[in-house]
């Protein structure tokens, strides 16, 4: 079904948006991308963009003058709306900036949105941080309370409150030509992420030069999933609203099963596996410079009835396959280094048909 349809994928230089672009690529889509920056020096998306972009946008979402523009201009058939400032540290640097980006950037998508006149699904990314943390042990569920302590948490819930208010206020006509999907995920690794106070890209910056990484707090939890497993979901809810299987301004939850809730030291010894110079100490008690929340699982069963879609890999293939892609750009050749993407999304679409997921099933086809 992406054949040939036009996506707009706002974020697109980034982890998580190059990931997405080469997925819909792969899957023959023509990619339109609106970018205000490369957010990361190394950047997967300076090393691996080869030919994947029809254009390749330089601006600031909450330009809501010239984003407006040029999605009219594009008329897109999808939009996946990922730019924003994504990191918990930043957002006490800098506040103000965290709170525009991820709030008044995601109003300019939804104006933007609000212009056009062909038919389009949008899928708009939050974050698992949305909700408010309770720190509670089991799942938040897609109705559970929003809002947050820090800046980047409250910026998401902000997020997720103008998009509802759009939905019923322009978007919920039954000859709407507009449909709204609203996705939260959170904690996920895999090659090509180097953003900063993330442990995954700080170790490896490290090992790579034989240093010793200082970890923070090695019992801290959190759900790690490999960037393919949120990315599959956002798909799947794409052409779940595109062929009116689903309601239109619903929220979903897409997270690992709950046996990858491991500590930060699992993570460091399942990494140490495959990077024999991965050396680290631990502190004698934990500290954390800025206040960030403990665990929070998210309860993915609506995605699993509504969406027939649920995680493909299990702790140890995340790691390896995360860690494989690493080694190849630091180790083998960095410039070959989209064979690999490639590579890991043709292997992780392989175990999920090998698992029979009807999710990899409907993507396919």
């Amino acid at each position: 079904m992406f054949s040939n349809k036009k996506i707009l994928i706002t974020g697109h230089t980034g982890f998580k948006g190059f990931w997405l672009s080469c997925i819909l690529n792969y899957l023959n889509a023509d990619i339109y991308g609106i970018s205000i920056d490369i957010p990361t020096e190394p950047s997967i998306y300076k090393t691996a963009k080869a030919n994947l972009f029809k254009e390749d946008i330089r601006l600031d979402v909450c330009n809501g003058k010239e984003l407006t523009k040029h999605v009219v201009r594009i008329k897109p058939d999808f939009i996946f709306h990922l730019a924003a400032q994504p990191l918990v540290s930043v957002s006490y640097e800098l506040p103000d900036e965290t709170i525009k980006t991820n709030a008044l950037g995601t109003v300019s998508i939804l104006q933007a949105i609000r212009k056009l006149e062909n038919n389009v699904v949008a899928i708009l990314i939050t974050s698992d941080k949305a909700y408010y943390n309770s720190e509670w042990v089991y799942g938040y569920r897609e109705n559970d309370k929003l809002g947050g302590i820090d800046p980047y948490s409250a910026s998401k819930a902000m997020a997720e409150l103008a998009i509802n208010s759009f939905h019923n206020s322009f978007f919920k006509k039954e000859n709407t030509n507009v449909k709204i999907g609203i996705v939260r995920a959170g904690n996920v690794i895999g090659g090509g992420d180097w953003a900063k106070d993330r442990l995954v890209p700080d170790c490896i910056k490290a090992w790579t030069k034989k240093h010793t990484v200082i970890i923070r707090s090695p019992n801290a939890t959190r759900p790690w999933q490999h960037v393919l497993e949120p990315l599959s979901g956002y798909i799947t809810l794409a052409l779940k609203l595109a062929n009116n299987n689903v309601k239109s301004g619903e929220a979903y939850n897409f997270g690992p099963s709950a046996t990858q809730n491991r500590t930060v030291l699992d993570m460091l010894l399942e990494m140490k596996k495959h990077l024999k110079t991965a050396s680290w100490e631990l502190p004698k008690e934990e500290r954390n410079p800025f206040y960030e929340a403990g665990l929070l699982k998210l309860n993915c069963d609506k995605a699993l009835v509504e969406l027939e879609w649920n995680p493909t890999l299990n702790f140890e293939e995340t790691v390896s396959m995360t860690v494989e892609w690493y080694k190849h750009y630091y180790f083998v050749d960095k410039k070959n280094i989209s064979d690999i993407t490639i590579n890991q999304i043709e292997s992780y679409f392989s175990i999920a048909k090998k698992q029979n997921l009807k999710w990899a099933q409907l993507i396919r086809n």
